[in-house]
């Protein structure tokens, strides 16, 4: 600050001596009247020095009129302003969601394991119904000629056929057999009768499964009709663990017979079997409401016996149906 001060003195004392010099003025007292004025001697004839007072150092005041500028007084250094520092933001825990409890998981449901198949040997006894059966599973016979004949006279039937006889390479006649039923659905129903035909009651429940699902591939691609839900055994052997298996397989009857005219036996044989006549005179003769007539598309005379057995039950007042009018499948 001293330097300041010391620059604004001897800026005062140079304006002020410039001044006096231009206007003449001087600082000495005038001098006393005469009768003959004095020329007013120069500045520069002045043999003394103009004293320049010397200013305290404590009388110099800022000048207010504007005549000598205002010193500017340099600004003391600012100390740096500090950055204030930012406050650390503080994490606010998110607070976790409440788990939700796990539910304990329910045991699976034991699958309800298929009803053991029923077995059916006849309809019902109030109804003057009677349900014509044919097995075909071996010999072929006249097979073909008991087919047309029912077709032709219209006459309602229910077939069972092995698989092994859709698969027989040697004649074609299960296969035709089974495109008969296929074009004629309104008189004839189809059942499943194994493969092999042989009597399950020998099979565990694995191979009677076998049998049965291999009978349906095999018929399949002759005949659209369902086997299900009727399954005739082999030689008409069964047990409960059979009509179980059976059942598993998805066929809830199991159905044999209350007629059995054995026409697959030969006259020939020891015991001898049926001839014709024998067979249309055991047919009428047991003949009831409901009844289930067991016979076989080859059997010896079947053929021969078949028309007088249709006309003799159509006389005594019977209706002749599928397995599906008897029993209402």
């Amino acid at each position: 600050m001293t330097w300041v001060v010391l620059m604004q003195r001897a800026v005062a004392c140079l304006f002020l001596s410039l001044v006096l010099a231009v206007t003449g003025c001087s600082l000495a007292p005038p001098a006393s009247p005469s009768s003959a004025p004095e020329p007013t001697p120069s500045v520069a004839a002045s043999s003394k020095p103009i004293a320049v007072p010397t200013p305290k150092p404590t009388a110099v005041a800022t000048p207010t009129t504007g005549l000598f500028p205002t010193p500017t007084v340099a600004p003391s250094p600012t100390p740096p302003t500090m950055a204030t520092p930012r406050p650390t933001p503080v994490r606010t825990a998110t607070p976790k969601s409440t788990p939700r409890p796990t539910a304990t998981p329910k045991p699976a449901a034991s699958p309800t394991p298929s009803p053991a198949s029923r077995l059916t040997r006849h309809g019902s006894r109030d109804v003057p119904r009677i349900a014509l059966t044919f097995d075909m599973g071996g010999r072929v016979g006249d097979a073909l000629k008991i087919m047309d004949w029912l077709v032709d006279h219209d006459t309602h039937a229910t077939i069972f056929v092995t698989g092994a006889m859709a698969d027989n390479k040697n004649t074609d006649a299960g296969r035709n057999v089974l495109a008969s039923i296929d074009a004629n659905p309104a008189l004839f129903t189809l059942g499943n009768h194994s493969y092999t035909h042989t009597d399950f009651r020998t099979l565990s429940g694995s191979q009677i499964l076998s049998e049965i699902r291999r009978t349906e591939a095999a018929i399949a691609p002759y005949c659209s009709q369902d086997l299900r839900p009727y399954f005739r055994p082999p030689n008409g052997g069964y047990d409960s663990e059979v009509l179980a298996a059976v059942g598993a397989a998805g066929y809830s009857r199991t159905v044999t017979w209350d007629i059995d005219t054995i026409d697959w036996r030969p006259v020939a044989n020891d015991p001898p079997g049926p001839t014709a006549d024998q067979i249309v005179a055991k047919v009428l003769g047991n003949a009831q409401n409901g009844s289930i007539v067991l016979m076989h598309l080859g059997g010896y005379h079947t053929y021969e016996a078949l028309p007088r057995i249709v006309d003799g039950l159509l006389a005594a007042g019977y209706d002749l149906v599928t397995l599906d009018e008897m029993l209402g499948a």
